[in-house]
């Protein structure tokens, strides 16, 4: 079968198709044969071998949500998944291919009015953006900062901010186009990257996608007791010193915390992603899907996603 591999980090270039054994599933997983490929932040970040240190090595397979339908099972799972359209999480790579194998807990069927290419934009993003702004305690008339929101975890968790009743939507995007789009998804507030324009002077939350060393100047415009939650790294990591920042605040009793969906345990999960996926069928929760690519084009995708142009999720489809 086609995969795409990192055989070289850095540079998109680094990726190639290559040919692999269709791989079997192991004991509690499936099979996938997949429809659609989510290309998300955390691909770009093992990609430019900033994750090195935690095992992934040249000749990696990236990707970890894939939607599709089931063609096998492994030892102890019901047959009767065999021939249903799922979303799937693959763990930390095995996506960008063909055919993937993942861990029963981690598959659902998808809803009949739920596309494949809908339900990888929406899947993992969700997830993250939901239990990101319970990290955070929001609170219905609190107002909320998101940083990089013109990806797919900031374009849920703008989406999920209003809904909840928050008093302010702020968000950081690159142009006025993008700030425009970010609006009739429920943002009051556009900034520019920098944080600059005509947000509120503080917020109570801060979502943040970026991080980067830019990061410790958004926790500077946190009101007191704040609560900054940072879910992502597509800048780069925070200056070592930022925590100097929130010393320097003492006194605004301002929270810093990072979020991973892996903290959260599978069965609240899956009722989250049931629902969403319930809400996106409704017309409820959008999607926002930036471009469909071949496989083929995962260096593409990475092209577009390094030189941000992306808004919302680009997704690949064997």
């Amino acid at each position: 079968m086609k995969a795409v591999a990192i055989q070289a980090f850095g540079s998109p270039d680094g990726m190639e198709v290559i040919d692999v054994p269709a791989p079997a599933p192991a004991a509690g997983h499936v099979l996938i044969t997949t429809e659609a490929i989510g290309v998300a932040g955390v691909d770009v970040v093992i990609r430019r071998g900033a994750l090195a240190a935690y095992g992934f090595a040249e000749g990696h397979v990236p990707g970890g949500e894939v939607a599709g339908t089931v063609t096998a099972v492994g030892d102890g799972v019901d047959a009767s998944w065999i021939g249903r359209r799922v979303w799937a999480f693959t763990g930390v790579g095995g996506g960008y291919a063909e055919q993937a194998t993942a861990p029963v807990e981690e598959v659902l069927p998808l809803p009949e009015d739920l596309s494949a290419v809908d339900a990888v934009t929406l899947g993992s993003s969700g997830v993250v953006a939901h239990f990101a702004l319970a990290h955070a305690r929001f609170a219905p008339g609190e107002s909320v900062l998101v940083r990089g929101a013109a990806g797919s975890i900031g374009i849920t968790a703008v989406q999920l901010a209003a809904r909840g009743g928050a008093g302010a939507v702020a968000v950081t995007t690159s142009s006025a186009e993008r700030g425009e789009r970010l609006r009739a998804l429920g943002a009051t507030h556009v900034l520019d990257r920098l944080g600059d324009g005509d947000g509120p002077a503080g917020y109570d939350v801060a979502i943040d996608v970026v991080a980067g060393p830019g990061m410790p100047a958004f926790l500077e415009r946190l009101d007191p007791n704040g609560r900054m939650v940072v879910v992502g790294v597509v800048g780069g990591q925070p200056p070592a010193d930022f925590g100097t920042t929130l010393m320097a605040s003492f006194r605004k009793s301002l929270s810093f915390a990072t979020f991973s969906a892996g903290t959260v345990a599978g069965p609240a999960r899956r009722a989250v992603r049931t629902a969403q996926f319930a809400a996106a069928t409704r017309g409820e929760l959008r999607t926002v899907v930036h471009e469909v690519l071949p496989l083929e084009h995962a260096v593409a995708a990475h092209r577009k996603m390094d030189a941000g142009e992306v808004f919302g999720r680009i997704v690949l489809v064997p």
